[in-house]
């Protein structure tokens, strides 16, 4: 209606049971109410009734269009080459990984999922996607309204040519297909069998996660409430000798493992994971372990001086499960930048500034405690 401002428009309304003709001038629009100027010079303020119109104003475009005006100096028939950027066109990669019952191999199945809400079907298209964190101006999206639904390609022959390109990595499509409006479309882009995985236990007793300050922190209480949790997370090398070692986008994994009773797959956690270049590892986290539990006691702290305190702790992990297992437990020394361990009880590596880590073996049905006090100055 904004193109027929200005315009003669006709107005059909009921009165009376009997139906009502204005003709006249529209003044204005805002939504779904107008304001009309009759043939007889009334002005008419959100009159009810339906709106016809004489024609379909010029420009008006129904559907998504792109027009070009184009100068041509030379007779004949030209190839013209079209590059646009386009939006509500998008897609992700999903993994799908099977662990064996000795949890230390994977099948790993990655996915292509391309999701068009673009307005438009795109017929036998060459597709190729680049994965990395390509910077792009955020601007208001286009809403594309109708009934979406998803086409999953069969699996066969590679399908998608993985090469550089520019400071990112580009995956071609072997052979061309058409993506419709409205449609999901997943095509694998690999399968590979017996990664090597390793299963790992974390217990990161301190629920202060991370650390701001100007001074050093002397409140005896600070960092003393114990978190219970035992993490599991898969670790695995992205490289050749695993069999894979190509870059991988970022996405959802998805991992599950057999039920050997009777051979279903059984949904065991997900993570999501960052594009990972060839030869480096993945972490993948799976969720907290049911029979292994955690417990941090801070067992004694002291002010030294005006200068300095000391602080223990004992760290006890409880193993409920029928097999040895080792267990990877972070301390975090937050009280300030300068320390020094001057007790411990297991060995220990520093693997930051502030962070320091132990690796031991807790037997089945069983329980480890370790302690160690550090020194902190300023």
């Amino acid at each position: 209606l904004q193109k027929y401002i200005g315009k003669e428009i006709t107005l059909e309304r009921k009165v009376n049971d009997k139906t009502e003709i204005i003709k006249g001038v529209l003044l204005n629009v805002e939504g779904d109410k107008v304001l009309l100027k009759s043939n007889n010079e009334k002005i008419l303020v959100h009159p009810s009734g339906e709106i016809s119109l004489p024609s379909l104003p010029e420009g008006l475009v129904l559907k998504p269009t792109l027009s070009w005006l184009i100068k041509n100096e030379q007779p004949g028939e030209h190839n013209i080459e079209i590059v646009y950027i386009t939006d509500n066109l998008k897609w992700e990669a999903d993994y799908v990984v099977v662990i064996t019952n000795d949890d230390k191999y994977i099948d790993l199945t990655g996915w292509v999922t391309i999701d068009n809400k673009s307005g438009t079907t795109f017929q036998d298209a060459k597709i190729k996607l680049v994965a990395g964190d390509v910077h792009r101006v955020v601007e208001r999206p286009f809403i594309a309204e109708g009934i979406s639904y998803k086409q999953v390609l069969p699996t066969g022959p590679k399908q998608f040519e993985e090469k550089e390109f520019f400071e990112y990595h580009m995956y071609t499509l072997q052979r061309k297909t058409t993506i419709k409006n409205n449609e999901t479309k997943q095509i694998e882009f690999i399968s590979v069998s017996n990664v090597p995985v390793k299963k790992i236990y974390t217990y990161d007793g301190t629920k202060i996660k991370t650390f701001s300050y100007y001074s050093p922190i002397l409140d005896e209480k600070y960092g003393t409430e114990s978190n219970k949790k035992v993490s599991v997370t898969l670790e695995f090398k992205n490289s050749k000798e695993n069999n894979l070692g190509i870059p991988l986008p970022k996405g959802k994994i998805r991992v599950c493992k057999e039920d050997t009773s009777d051979k279903s797959l059984i949904f065991v956690g997900e993570d999501l994971i960052d594009h990972t270049p060839k030869d480096e590892n993945l972490e993948v986290y799976l969720g907290d372990a049911f029979d292994i539990v955690g417990e941090r006691i801070q067992t004694d702290f002291k002010k030294t001086s005006d200068t300095s305190c000391k602080e223990s702790f004992k760290i006890v992990l409880r193993n409920h499960k029928n097999e040895d297992v080792e267990i990877k437990v972070v301390e975090h020394l937050y009280r300030w930048s300068n320390w020094k361990i001057v007790d411990a009880s297991d060995k220990y590596e520093k693997v930051d500034s502030q962070t320091i880590v132990f690796k031991v073996k807790v037997p089945k049905d069983s329980e480890k405690e370790i302690t160690y006090t550090v020194y902190y100055w300023w």
